[in-house]
């Protein structure tokens, strides 16, 4: 392993961002344009244009405490932005751009935001029909053409005109190092508003110094190289995301922006990552991706069988960070291994996943074609990381153990209690909110039922609110078992219902491309979705797929009854938060009468 360059000691974010751009690197950030032709950003750029946009900011009126917005996808700007509104003193308020209008909005008129920067006028003009909700003053357009104003919009500005009309100068310099330099750890940095699954959104007030915790503690668990490289692509609006980001921006990583999923792969091949977080779903949707690529002729079936077979054997002395030295595993590495690496780019150093549970079957499985995925487990509320695993302290089907500054406990109910200098402040304007989870002592109900076994390592059995209860009485984790669907590459996701009800059943979303190459090789006509999922065969498939995932469990966990929709659920579609959970009250509502079928006989069937 490379040295690490020495870093000087932070307090606060804008002591990261000082570290960034005194580094001197050529390339701090890169993005494709719109004609996909690679860019880069020097940290000298970086710098000039941080400063001008805060010099507009204060021009505008914002001042320290103040809440400013940004509704956009992963780009340079969005780094910018943040850091202009870090340096000021003022709290940033990420949007997610896939909330529809009246729900960016409620977010707005809650945080009080008085500035939106957005990536274009679509964003923007969908804002300024809801805009009077809001106390929303300017509206700042990344993608805007100045010579092309849009009249429909009134107070708006370019972002490429903030550069030009606010150069940098002595004065406004010494305004801003000023300004800079006034930040403490206590200072609220950000507004995240949590996802919702189960209802309203709320506010995580998070400090410069909560974030800046979590960068430390988790800086141990990462094994940093000289130059390192990554992708951001998940949404900055998730505190996963960004936390990493200033992590990695903190070990002079080069971050290259990406706003389209669709365009991951090739620039995952393009820039090779020596980085690379993930939630499950990613890790999930790369593996059905493997396993459909490698079924395309009996002999790379077999190829890959035997090489999965082979690595299985090893699992255990990658995931404690030795490469195994059998011929065996050195022949699979480079027939199959190694392809599978280079879909990531070839030169990933670290594997992370975060978000939701990653699966102990798809942890086996990519362990088994040489990439070991350190699983990690954390929330908005904790900066987000509580635990991660980390090579040397690595045990499958945990999510490992807790930082070293965050004490971790269970209640009587084994719900999992943390405290630390991560945790929140609590929620913006919710009191109650904040006094139903967070303790005057400082411990944080995460929600989540958990298990902490001798050495520390903790394993998260499901969230605490969704653990289904059968009308006998039994409790139900329901994420392990839809986990355990979902290894299928047939099945894109899937939600398992019975909450009160005397058996358990599933709604099964299908891989829809998968699914019709498969129908299209047993013959049968794929034209109408709807058709496709009632015909015979594919409910025989299926049925398949649900009995061998019921071999694996309890009695009362087994599912008696499934329904596949014609539908593969998205973040678009409603049933997807933007960290790919399921919103499980969207679900039930959208199919509530397939589900009251699936019950209709309920009180005379012998199921249960």
């Amino acid at each position: 392993m490379s040295s690490t360059p020495s870093r000087p000691p932070i307090a606060t974010l804008n002591d990261i961002y000082l570290h960034r751009v005194r580094s001197d690197q050529d390339g701090v950030m890169q993005w494709q344009d719109a004609d996909d032709t690679w860019c880069s950003l020097s940290a000298a750029q970086m710098d000039q244009r941080v400063r001008s946009v805060a010099q507009a900011l204060r021009h505008w009126g914002i001042r320290r405490g103040d809440r400013v917005a940004i509704l956009s996808g992963n780009r340079w700007e969005w780094a910018v932005t943040d850091h202009a509104i870090l340096a000021l003193g003022a709290i940033v308020v990420p949007i997610y751009p896939t909330l529809t209008p009246p729900q960016a909005a409620a977010q707005l008129a809650d945080s009080g935001s008085r500035i939106l920067f957005t990536s274009h006028s679509t964003h923007a003009r969908a804002i300024a029909s809801v805009q009077h909700t809001t106390v929303l003053e300017r509206i700042v357009l990344f993608d805007a053409d100045p010579s092309h104003p849009d009249d429909l919009l009134q107070d708006w500005s370019s972002f490429s005109s903030l550069l030009v009309d606010f150069p940098n100068t002595p004065d406004s310099d010494r305004e801003f190092d000023a300004e800079l330099a006034r930040t403490t750890p206590d200072d609220l940095a950000t507004l995240v508003y949590t996802s919702g699954t189960t209802g309203e959104s709320k506010g995580a007030m998070l400090t410069h110094g909560n974030i800046v915790a979590n960068v430390l503690g988790s800086l141990p668990r990462i094994r940093t190289i000289d130059q390192p490289r990554s992708i951001s692509y998940l949404p900055l609006p998730h505190i996963f995301e960004r936390m990493f980001d200033y992590l990695l921006a903190y070990c002079n990583c080069q971050i290259a922006y990406c706003s389209q999923m669709d365009k991951l792969p090739a620039m995952m091949l393009h820039f090779h990552p020596t980085e690379f977080i993930g939630v499950p779903r990613v890790y999930e949707k790369i593996r059905a991706g493997v396993e459909l690529k490698t079924s395309a002729s009996p002999l790379s079936a077999r190829i890959f069988r035997w090489a999965l077979a082979v690595g299985r054997r090893h699992c255990q002395t990658l995931i404690a960070g030795r490469r195994p030295t059998a011929l065996s595993w050195r022949l699979a590495d480079r027939l199959v291994y190694r392809k599978v690496r280079a879909a990531f780019g070839g030169e990933v150093n670290n594997f992370v996943s975060g978000g939701a549970p990653l699966g102990t079957d798809t942890g086996y499985w990519f362990a088994s074609v040489g990439i070991v995925v350190q699983e990690g487990y954390g929330l908005t509320e904790t900066s987000p990381v509580i635990s991660v695993n980390y090579p040397g302290a690595s045990r499958m089907g945990t999510v490992g153990q807790p930082l070293h500054n965050v004490e971790c406990r269970l209640a009587s109910d084994g719900e999992l209690l943390v405290r630390g200098p991560s945790i929140f402040r609590g929620y913006w304007n919710k009191p109650d909110a904040t006094a139903e989870c967070l303790q005057d002592d400082g411990w944080f109900a995460t929600g989540d039922i958990a298990g902490i076994d001798e050495d520390g390592f903790i394993s998260i059995t499901d969230r605490k609110k969704e653990l289904l209860k059968t009308s006998g009485g039994k409790l139900v984790a329901p994420q392990p078992i839809e986990n355990k669907l979902k290894i299928d590459a047939l099945v894109s996701n899937a939600a398992l219902i019975g909450d009160k009800h005397k058996y358990l059943a599933a709604l099964i979303s299908p891989n829809l491309a998968a699914l019709e190459a498969w129908a299209t090789g047993q013959g049968i006509d794929v034209t109408d979705r709807a058709r496709l999922v009632t015909h015979p065969r594919v409910l025989n498939r299926f049925e398949n797929i649900v009995a061998d995932v019921n071999h694996t469990l309890a009695s009362f966990e087994t599912i008696k009854r499934f329904l596949v929709v014609p539908d593969e659920w998205s973040q678009e579609g409603g049933e997807l938060t933007p960290s790919l959970k399921l919103k499980r009250r969207v679900l039930n509502e959208r199919y509530a009468e397939q589900i009251r079928q699936l019950y209709a006989d309920e009180s005379t069937s012998h199921a249960g």
